[in-house]
Formats: structure tokens, sequence, C-alpha cells
């Protein structure tokens, strides 16, 4: 069964409830929250809405990971030019070791804000973690009302168009990267903990693009059996066929949330889970 396409009800109910006239809906989305290597990447795209009236977005936006690459780069300049601005911005390798994957996809986030060149009267984010509230209260500014929606890059189509930014550009960064180390195939799984990936850390050690504050490579993380009777990690039950699952968060609020180990022996600075599978796409 074919999943609706996604809608811009919700930026128009946000709209609406900023007030009357002129108002600018930004939807964000971020790629590489869970990869190995390479950058964290936010998509951000504005959209005009003027007392409930939008420009429609091209048809066959969707969430990224449901559209192959080729469709993906096909969408971007149209995307584009039927919005008011997008951008995308960026959290490296050695940022996220310095700070933690929560505090750079903030900052990834603000500068994607900022790159877009317009004020937004309102801001949905995908997911049910606030990484910009705070932030932005904090600016010199009147800050936008921020709205999450768990699965927003499915439905909500500013979110969407947002996600397609953000990937084709983490992608293209990735086979840039690949040119510098292609023993680590990042053209192939852009950064991502496939089992070539992990194989070529463990022989090679570890490039100035990794992040090395996480638990790299194919060892299994310290108190985890190495045996058969180990839960596999997504890589390993998507190529069986089985179910992927990974281990639930930790209950924690974000603002004391610590180090956490997934299922996949990585360590994550919040209570973020690993990326899917497909997302390697």
């Amino acid at each position: 069964m074919t999943a609706p396409a996604p809608t811009l009800d919700l930026e128009i109910a946000l709209a609406r409830r900023c007030g009357p006239g002129r108002r600018v809906v930004v939807g964000l989305d971020e790629v590489g929250r869970g990869a190995l290597a390479g950058p964290v990447a936010v998509g951000a795209l504005a959209l005009e809405i003027t007392d409930g009236a939008v420009a429609p977005l091209p048809d066959g936006v969707r969430d990224s990971k449901k559209l192959t690459a080729r469709r993906r780069e096909a969408l971007v300049d149209p995307i584009r030019g039927a919005a008011l601005a997008g951008a995308v911005g960026w959290a490296e390798a050695a940022e996220i070791d310095e700070v933690g994957i929560m505090e750079s996809l903030t900052r990834a986030a603000l500068r994607a804000l900022d790159a877009l060149g317009v004020d937004a009267d309102a801001i949905l984010l995908d997911g049910d973690a606030d990484v910009l509230t705070g932030a932005l209260a904090a600016a010199e500014r009147p800050a936008p009302l921020v709205e999450l929606r768990v699965a927003a890059d499915r439905d909500c189509a500013s979110v969407s168009a947002a996600s397609i930014l953000a990937k084709v550009a983490r992608d293209e960064r990735m086979v840039a990267l690949d040119g510098e180390a292609p023993e680590y195939a990042w053209a192939s799984n852009k950064g991502y903990g496939s089992a070539a990936h992990r194989e070529a850390i463990d022989r090679l050690g570890a490039h100035e693009h990794h992040r090395r504050s996480w638990r790299l490579g194919s060892a299994p993380a310290p108190g985890r059996s190495a045996g058969p009777a180990a839960v596999p990690g997504p890589a390993a039950a998507a190529c069986a066929g089985a179910p992927v699952t990974t281990d639930p968060p930790a209950p924690t609020d974000l603002a004391g949330a610590g180090p956490t180990t997934s299922s996949a022996g990585v360590l994550w600075e919040g209570p973020w889970s690993p990326q899917e599978e497909e997302e390697r796409r």
C-alpha cells in the first residue's frame, strides 16, 4: 500500500497560529546523525504563507529515505524554485567529537536557519527532541514558534523537502570525502556503519573525518558477547530479513542526557537511536 503524500496542512495551521497576514514557516530535518564518518547536515525549507495561501511544492516530494538517489537529485532545483528559501547547515565530525551529537544538531540547525536569509515565524521540526527552543530563546531577537512532530519527514511537505536538500548535499559531501580516503568506501556507504566500512576501520584505523569519540570498527561494545548469542545490529538484521530493532534509549531529559551505547556499539550523546538501515541509500 502506497503511503499518502505529505501535505502542507500543518504548515498552514502553524502560520494561522502566528496570526493573519504573511507568515514564514520553516521545515527542518537532519541527515547523518547515525553515521560513523562525515558531518551531520540539517536541511531547512522556508515557505511563505499568506492567510492560508501557499505555493505548492513539486509533485513527488517525499521523505528522502523513500526516494532513489536519482529522484532526490531531480527534485532539488524544483524544490528550491517553489520555496521562499532553502539551505543546509553543517556540523563536522570534529565538532561532533568536541560537543556531542545533540549540541551539533542544534548548531547545524541554527546555521541552516541563518543561511536561509529570512526570519521564521514558526519552525516545524521532525522528531520528539527539541534541539532549538533553548538556543533560539537566547538569541537577541524574538524567538519563532517551534513545533515538534514525529514522522514530520513523512507527513509534512516542508520537512520532506528539507530532508531531500540535506540528503543530496550530504551524499555529495561524502562522495567528495571518498576521494581523500577511498578505502572506507564512503561514496557508497555515505559514512554509515556497513560491514565493509567497519572492516576498513579495523584494518586502517580511524580517519580524520571519522567521529573518533564514537565506538568504531567491528569490536563488540564492552559487556556484550561477540558470540552467536549476540543480538545482531541493524545491518545484520536487515541482511537476514529479520525485523530491525535497536535498544530503546534510557529514559532521561535532554538537559541531563549522558552517553548511551546503541546495539550497534556506537556511543551516543543523548536520547537518539541509530539511523535506520535504509538511510544509507
